[in-house]
């Protein structure tokens, strides 16, 4: 029984320090995405619900905030 344990705690102190070191991903900034925005002159439409339109363009994002991730 005590090979067993020992046996088991040596394979647990492997597995730990052989396991794949993980890095931190870097926060994404809003310049990172690539939204079609609208030139000056464009006509804009208003749409309230969910539809599908021709050439759509966004017009503001907003509420773009990067918080920790909490477990």
């Amino acid at each position: 029984m005590w090979i067993q344990l020992a046996i088991f705690v040596l394979s647990v102190v492997i597995s730990y320090s052989t396991r794949a070191k993980t890095t931190t991903p870097k926060a994404s900034v809003l310049g990172d995405f690539d939204f079609p925005q609208g030139t000056e002159g464009t006509a804009q439409m208003m749409v309230f619900g969910d539809c599908w339109i021709d050439g759509w363009m966004v017009l503001g994002v907003g509420d773009f905030r990067t918080q920790a991730i909490r477990r």
